[in-house]
């Protein structure tokens, strides 16, 4: 897995990302900023009211009258009370459907973002950490929309609306607050920029376990099988601990915040108070003015202490928003170029042109690769592990971009083409099928969305895929299970032709479609593949010789090279070559007994394993006549 170098992401970049989401419910968010900003005014006037209150009691000297003027203020603070409760109400339903419609907007940006990534980013990631980034990614806009909105904007009104009150009535006592309240902002500030980066940790090291998890419950059944679950276990162990290591370590600074915090608090009760005294001895304050001030310390204390997690949450959201973003601002490894065109394959004439391709610079697959496919002809591609058999696949679908040389399709670079073009102009029926956890209706429709039932039914018909589906009690409704591990290896191969039927491309490329069938179903699907194969391009990966007789023309490769070209019939009638050794090895597509296989050279042994290291064709042809697939 190959270590890939994101993007340095600021803070802008994250907002960016965020507005792009947001900007469509413009109107939403400024009714619910709008009712959250009331809510703060009016908070601010009622303590007055009360400040009013305490002073008319302090000062009565006729109680009927008093009682009036009390029962007026009452009334008030009620009115007052109840807009708070009708804006607050009107804030709550206006940030319910703003928040989620942003975070669905959100999180369906970043699939599809993620989702047209290339087969190689896809390949050194866990695709467990890949769900959790889009997850946390929609969820970290929540949490800081949430906290801004519901947070920050109050507080905000609250340290302007309480210096502007306490102003007008003792300035000192008012620029204590002001300088308190900014002292606390920048403690704030400060540790929470320290802390950030110990947040970023625990995101990375929750990516990884839930990673670890994926891949290892993904591979449940090798674990088992290879009885690993006491290694996979000591392999779990240490991410948990790792990452319980680094959760410790950023609550004990959480912990540490909040004891500086509750001294700053401390420190203001203690000097407010102590002016607010000295100025009622003097005469200058009222007992409703020591009951604004508690009104205005209890409510300003409470938002800033909250504002202690709103730091940290604000921080924890970018944490977690820019592992996504990272990817967001990734760009494409593939992707069309400007003003590229729709490939219209109307003949299906292929072209390798001096084609080299390596994973790495000293690992070179390919080199110098030339052949040509005529239009509607059929060619094998026979050679041993490593050859470069799957690689030319994927270099003709654009799945790693060439480091020199053309591949052309009637004449088209396939460079200059839409990818989208190129690959509906292709259909693969891979050796591994991975089938979504869908119906089996569903799972055949990929092939062509916009099919109908009927044509979903016969192609299963043709690929005989009916056979199985019906001995289901949903039939075609069936859910065939995550990877479709419900099915056996050759159902789901069948379901793969099943899809190309359907899909009917003018090229076709089968890396050995037949690999998971036993010899009865090979029999049944071999019409249902010639059929399919008729009028179009077709490339044949071929493991199990047997089945590429038909052939046009076979071309042998060893080392990303050809070394031989022609008819089955022309290359058995050279005296030695690989292909021959191959056929010899195989006698005729039946496997040998073990006496004969021992007096096999070594140096021919590899040339039966498949492209990815994977059962070899004798095993599976062996399994085939026991009447079962090769796992």
């Amino acid at each position: 897995m190959e270590k890939i170098q994101y993007p340095h992401i600021r803070l802008t970049d994250i907002l960016r990302a965020f507005w792009n989401g947001a900007r469509r419910y413009k109107l939403r968010l400024a009714i619910l900023i709008g009712s959250v900003s009331a809510v703060g005014v009016v908070e601010i006037i009622v303590p007055l009211l009360y400040k009013r209150f305490f002073d008319v009691i302090i000062a009565a000297t006729d109680k009927v009258q008093t009682a009036q003027v009390l029962t007026e203020i009452i009334v008030y603070i009620l009115g007052l009370n109840l807009l708070i409760w009708l804006f607050y109400r009107i804030a709550t339903f206006a940030d319910n459907r703003f928040l989620t419609s942003v975070t669905a907007i959100l999180r369906q940006n970043a699939f599809d973002y993620l989702i047209h990534h290339s087969f190689s980013f896809f390949n050194n990631n866990f695709t467990g950490s890949l769900v959790q980034r889009v997850n946390r990614f929609a969820r970290a806009f929540d949490r800081l929309a949430d906290k801004v909105i519901w947070q920050v904007i109050p507080l905000f009104l609250k340290i302007v609306g309480v210096g502007v009150v306490l102003y007008l009535y003792k300035p000192a006592i008012a620029l204590i607050m002001l300088c308190w309240a900014l002292l606390f902002l920048l403690f704030n500030y400060l540790v929470s920029i320290w802390k950030l980066k110990y947040d970023i940790r625990v995101s990375e090291a929750d990516s990884k376990t839930t990673g670890v998890l994926a891949d290892t419950i993904t591979n449940h059944t090798t674990v088992q099988l290879f009885t690993g679950t006491v290694y996979e276990s000591r392999n779990f162990r240490k991410v948990t601990e790792h990452q319980a290591r680094t959760h410790k370590l950023s609550l004990d600074i959480s912990s540490f915040v909040e004891a500086g915090q509750a001294f700053l608090i401390f420190l203001i009760e203690f000097f407010v108070f102590y002016v607010t005294i000295g100025a009622w001895q003097a005469g200058t304050a009222t007992i409703g003015f020591f009951v604004l001030m508690q009104a205005y310390i209890l409510g300003l204390t409470h938002r800033l202490w909250e504002f202690s997690r709103v730091v940290r949450d604000l921080y924890e959201s970018y944490a977690d928003a820019k592992e996504m973003v990272e990817i967001m601002r990734l760009p494409y490894e593939i992707q069309d170029i400007p003003a590229a065109k729709q490939l219209d394959v109307k003949n299906g004439k292929i072209e390798f042109k001096n084609v080299s391709f390596g994973f790495h610079k000293t690992r070179e697959v390919l080199h110098d690769f030339s052949i040509t496919i005529a239009p509607g002809e059929k060619i094998a591609l026979v050679g041993p592990s490593g050859a470069g058999k799957s690689t030319i696949i994927k270099l003709l679908l654009r799945a790693h971009e060439l480091t020199k040389g053309h591949i052309l399709i009637d004449g088209e670079d396939i460079r200059s083409v839409t990818l989208e073009s190129l690959r509906q102009s292709i259909g693969l029926v891979p050796q591994d099928t991975l089938l979504f956890h869908r119906t089996l209706k569903e799972n055949i429709r990929y092939g062509r969305v916009e099919a109908v039932d009927e044509e979903i039914l016969q192609a299963a018909i043709l690929s005989h895929s009916d056979e199985f589906i019906k001995e289901l009690p949903l039939g075609i409704e069936t859910y065939v299970g995550e990877r479709g591990i419900k099915l056996s290896g050759g159902e789901r191969q069948r379901v793969s032709i099943a899809r190309a039927i359907l899909k009917n491309p003018p090229i076709l490329v089968l890396d050995e479609a037949t690999s998971s069938l036993d010899s009865h179903s090979e029999m049944l699907i071999q019409d249902a593949l010639d059929m399919l194969m008729r009028g179009k391009t077709v490339i044949v990966i071929a493991h199990r010789l047997s089945t590429i007789r038909k052939m046009d023309r076979i071309v042998v490769i060893e080392k990303g090279r050809v070394v031989e070209t022609g008819t089955h019939d022309e290359l058995l009638a050279k005296g030695t070559g690989l292909y021959r050794r191959l056929w010899t090895l195989q006698a005729g597509g039946f496997i040998q007994d073990g006496a004969q296989m021992e007096n096999i050279s070594e140096t021919t042994e590899p040339l039966l394993a498949n492209e990815d290291g994977g059962v070899s064709a004798d095993e599976k042809n062996a399994n085939a006549l026991k009447g079962h697939s090769a796992p």
